[in-house]
């Protein structure tokens, strides 16, 4: 028997490749799935079945693909339904993989549908639970995701409690958890960085697994502090379950090279999102005008999902050197298949034809401070609500990026802001996307808040009103 855990760490998402005797079973396939067919060929293996634990709402996933590349059988758990074949397991159904069982434990609450895998070894004995987004190390799935479900998200919390104290926490403590996400993803609160655990070690330490917890109080602790899902895990989870155009197709159409002359009569004429992919340093320096930042090197998938509210956007592509097929894998991953190509020879390209250069004037936090004494300024602060609320500047403004498009009309184009995150990535995404909105009075803040906080500038810390 061999698991291998396949982990893509900017959607925070694991996929697993198991097999037992030449028989292979994947589970919550990547969408780029050629990767496990050349293993399962390197192994002499055949690929039986691509287990789904619920339809994904953060990224796609390649289930169809890979059933069509190599015949293998969809299974998800009770009740799902799409427009392509599956095999929708009964609850404790089992399916034979080589020497192993792999049990489908339905346990809905996350999602209706929502499936734990059971691995039992050659030997009989429970080894490991495919959890998907019921169980993570450190937290549980939010209930808050059913698509196209009269159930309120109290319903499907009242639903996970039941699920974990029926299904899961009945397991031996030695049985291996293998969740779907780990920290830096927003399916749920508060993911543990380790993305290997057990029973007995989530009974011991998450909250949600407490033996003392009633249901009204799970459902409470589940939903206290949860943000809203970001805008495109709704679009993610229907392409789940209706389908999608192959991998190998979006790829092949948008990692095309286009002149500077091409590129930008496509910007033009197809009302096309020029995307700035490269680090912050290199777009603060010179970019394409009206070009928006979001680079490779930060939770680039995400972000991209958060901010780009149209699936079907016609994107174009800046990017570092040789840098292309991954910046339109990576959008794949997210649902966004309408890349038309990018810019060949990248920015030194665009500068040699003569074409016009924008910067983003961005200041040392040492700068910023010095400002901050000694005149009345603007400052956004575009963290999340948990980061502001645990300590901020005083007289920041919270400007979260995550709801950048809308609150545009919260700040004047009459005045300067300076823009500062944690670290200066989600700044120079934020003054992008402001630049490109007619915002031409911004400083970026280098560095974020951690070098603002070497400075001696006074924050204002927290305070739990349940402390006043």
């Amino acid at each position: 028997m061999k698991i291998e855990q396949i982990y893509t760490g900017c959607l925070a998402q694991g996929a697993y490749y198991i097999e037992s005797n030449g028989e292979v079973a994947i589970v919550d396939p990547l969408r780029e799935t050629q990767a496990y067919v050349d293993k399962a060929n390197e192994n002499k293996a055949k690929i039986k079945y691509v287990f789904e634990t619920h339809f994904h709402a953060d990224f796609v996933s390649g289930h169809v693909d890979l059933a069509k590349k190599t015949g293998a059988t969809i299974v998800y758990g009770p009740g799902a339904e799409t427009t392509y074949d599956i095999h929708s397991a009964k609850d404790n159904e089992t399916f034979k993989l080589g020497n192993i069982i792999i049990k489908a434990l339905h346990t809905p609450g996350h999602t209706l549908e929502s499936t734990t895998y059971l691995l039992i070894d050659e030997n009989g004995k429970d080894h490991a639970i495919f959890s998907g987004d019921t169980l993570f190390l450190g937290d549980v799935g939010r209930p808050d995701l059913a698509i196209k479900s009269d159930l309120t998200k109290e319903d499907l919390a009242g639903m996970l409690y039941d699920s974990l104290r029926n299904k899961i926490m009945p397991l031996a403590d030695d049985v291996i958890v293998y969740p779907a996400h780990g920290a830096g993803s927003a399916c749920g609160k508060n993911l543990s960085k380790e993305t290997v655990g057990t029973i007995g070690d989530q009974k011991n330490t998450n909250y949600a697994l407490r033996q003392d917890m009633n249901k009204t109080e799970f459902i409470e602790e589940v939903l206290d502090g949860m943000p809203p899902p970001p805008q495109y895990f709704a679009k993610n989870a229907m392409m789940n379950k209706t389908g999608y155009d192959s991998f190998e197709a979006v790829l092949k159409s948008g990692n095309s090279p286009l002149n500077p002359e091409d590129f930008e009569a496509m910007a033009n004429h197809e009302e096309a999102l020029v995307l700035d992919v490269r680090t912050e340093s290199e777009f603060i320096k010179g970019h394409i005008p009206n070009s928006i930042f979001i680079g490779l090197n930060g939770q680039f998938a995400p972000w991209v999902g958060a901010l780009i509210t149209d699936l079907k956007q016609p994107i174009l592509l800046v990017v570092p050197e040789d840098k292309s097929a991954e910046a339109v894998t990576r959008l794949s991953r997210v649902g966004y298949d309408n890349t038309l190509g990018y810019l060949e020879g990248g920015i030194e390209a665009w500068k040699s034809s003569g074409k016009e250069i924008d910067t983003l004037y961005s200041i040392t936090a040492e700068e910023f401070a010095n400002r901050v004494k000694h005149q009345d300024i603007n400052i956004l602060d575009v963290r999340k609500d948990g980061e502001y609320n645990s300590m901020h500047l005083e007289n920041a403004q919270h400007f979260a990026l995550d709801f950048i498009n809308s609150k545009m009309n919260e700040i004047s184009k009459d005045k300067t802001y300076h823009i500062h995150c944690a670290g200066g990535y989600r700044s120079v995404i934020a003054a992008s996307i402001l630049k490109a909105r007619g915002f031409h009075n911004l400083v970026d803040i280098a560095g974020g808040f951690g070098a603002i906080k070497k400075t001696d500038l006074p924050t204002t810390d927290f305070i739990c009103p349940s402390t006043l």
